[in-house]
This record gives C-alpha cells, sequence and structure tokens, in this order.
C-alpha cells in the first residue's frame, strides 16, 4: 500500500537562512504520525509546505499520491487541517459555523447532526463561538476539519492550553479517527499524548529530521532506563544507568556483596530521548485555567 504522506528531501529558506533541510519521511495509512521538534525547529513551516500554503524551494510532498502544491484544489477534498490559531467565525454560532463549511464542501446536513453529537456539542449549538472556552472551540474546529471526511488529518497542537478534561475529549476523537482509518498527522507539546497516542514520530531539530520510530524505539534508543538501587549500609539511594556497562557491573558488586536492600527499575522516558536528540530541554505548557473565547483566566 503507498504511503498516505511521502515527504521527499523537502526545503526552504527565509532570508538566506535554510529552516527545513532536505527533509524526507514517509507517513503509513492509519497511522497516527507525531511531529515534535523544539521552537524554531521547522516544524510549522514543513507542515506550511505540505498543506499547500507555502511553495518548497526544493523537494516534493505527495498526499495519497497526489502532488502537493501542484494538485491543491483536488486534495483540499482529501485532509483536513486544524491550525494552531482558532480560525472560527466568531460571530456566528456553533452551527452556523459548520452549517457555512458544509455548504462550501457540499456536505449533506445530517453530517453536520454526526459531528455535533460525535464531537459532543449539542448543548452549545446556538451559542457563539466567540462565548466559548477554548476547549469547545478546538472541538468545534475539528468537527469542521472533518465535515467531508478527509483521509489524511492534520492537527497542529490541538490540545495546547486545555484543561485536563477537556484535552481528554480530543484524545478520544484523535483515536475515534484512527479507529475510522484517518491518517493522522499530529504536532503536540505534550510528551504523554505523543507516546499514548502515535504510532510513530518523528523528532526534528535545526531544520533536520534527527530520528524517525515508534515511542517505545525513541525510549529504548535515545532514552536513559535506570535502576535505583536502595544499600543496607547507606542512607541515600544510588541510581545507576542500566543501558551502561558500568552501571551493569556496578550493581553486580553489589548483588554479590548481599549490599542490596531494594531494587526499583525506572523506565526510559520519551522526554529523556528527546532531551538527548536535540539538546533541548522539553517545557509542557500550563493548562491553566479556560476562559471564553479561547483565552486563559489569570490570577
Amino acid at each position: 500500500m503507498p504511503p498516505a504522506i511521502r515527504v521527499e528531501r523537502l526545503a526552504k529558506s527565509f532570508e538566506g537562512r535554510q529552516v527545513v533541510k532536505e527533509i524526507s519521511f514517509e507517513v503509513h495509512p492509519g497511522e497516527i504520525f507525531g511531529f515534535l521538534g523544539p521552537n524554531g525547529a521547522g516544524k510549522t513551516t514543513s507542515i506550511r509546505m505540505m498543506i499547500g500554503e507555502l511553495v518548497p524551494d526544493a523537494g516534493e510532498v505527495v498526499i495519497a499520491g497526489l502532488p502537493m502544491p501542484a494538485e491543491r484544489d483536488r486534495l483540499k477534498s482529501i485532509i483536513g487541517v486544524v491550525p494552531d490559531h482558532q480560525n472560527l467565525y466568531d460571530r456566528l454560532t456553533v452551527r452556523q459555523n459548520l452549517d457555512l463549511f458544509a455548504r462550501l464542501y457540499q456536505v449533506p446536513p445530517q453530517r453536520v447532526d454526526e459531528l455535533i453529537d460525535l464531537v459532543h456539542l449539542r448543548e452549545h449549538l446556538d451559542h457563539p463561538t466567540v462565548r466559548l472556552s477554548r476547549g469547545l472551540r478546538q472541538r468545534t474546529l475539528i468537527a469542521r476539519g472533518i465535515l467531508h471526511r478527509p483521509s489524511v488529518f492534520f492537527l497542529d497542537e490541538p490540545t495546547s492550553a486545555l484543561d485536563p478534561h477537556s484535552a481528554q475529549v480530543i484524545r478520544r476523537l484523535i483515536r475515534d479517527l484512527r479507529d475510522q482509518g484517518t491518517t493522522v498527522f499530529l504536532t503536540t507539546h505534550y510528551m504523554e499524548e505523543a507516546n499514548s497516542l502515535c504510532h510513530r514520530i518523528a523528532i526534528m531539530h535545526q531544520g533536520t529530521i534527527v530520528a524517525i520510530d515508534t515511542p517505545a524505539g525513541l525510549r529504548m534508543r535515545f532514552g536513559r532506563p535506570t535502576i535505583r538501587v536502595t544499600l543496607k549500609d547507606a542512607e541515600a539511594p544510588v541510581e545507576l544507568p542500566l543501558n551502561d556497562p558500568e552501571g551493569a557491573r556496578t550493581l553486580a558488586g553489589f548483588l554479590a556483596a548481599g549490599r542490596v536492600a531494594r531494587l526499583h527499575s525506572q523506565e526510559a522516558t520519551l522526554e529523556e530521548a528527546f532531551m538527548r536528540l536535540t539538546g533541548a530541554e522539553w517545557h509542557e505548557p500550563d493548562p491553566g485555567t479556560e476562559s471564553p473565547a479561547g483565552g486563559r483566566a489569570t490570577a
């Protein structure tokens, strides 16, 4: 089966600075593919080229067998996009926003009703979107993005700054889309979200793809699994790296000498793998408290 997305030697420069450096990867049909990287890594520029908003300097993007941007008009019916900014018509209600785009996509009215129930918006239908919390606005955007049943769906940080309940609803929707066979291309600032949702993850750094693997593969290859050893003759526990020969020898010595009181293994994390690959510390945004119009209440 051909890939849902194929990116080949994609490159883009701005004012003489190359921000995307001939990246190549494929996304399999029906998978949730994570796209991670620190700020300034080139993720947003890459996505904008993939969805046809920017023309690359070199390379190609092929989605569902069609080249982008040459076949952008045909691809509009194949891809769905939820951007990182909430571009709803604020004065219109939820229903009016969805009806407007249903007419643009020539989608029957019953599809709107189906999605309203899918994203749990029935009780908010007649509310202007400007009065909705960020989480409800995000659900409206997702409903709008899948009105035409796209086979490939781009989600740019869909749970950023949401409260835990709203984020959980969005993640459940993403899993539902996967179960229906939709290919999901996901960027996120939440490592646990990427770890639990994604089949594979690409990590981008300074314009290049530095690793692509499953979450477990990235943790094993680039993380730092440890074992915490509590000794009978020491107050403070000793932490030893499991993937280091010296750590294994030290542990063997403790065991042979009968000094071990307790062992506790700690699995490698995706955050550790990310930090090792990029040299950047990962800062997950604080969800805070949602306020209307997508803002956040501050104390």
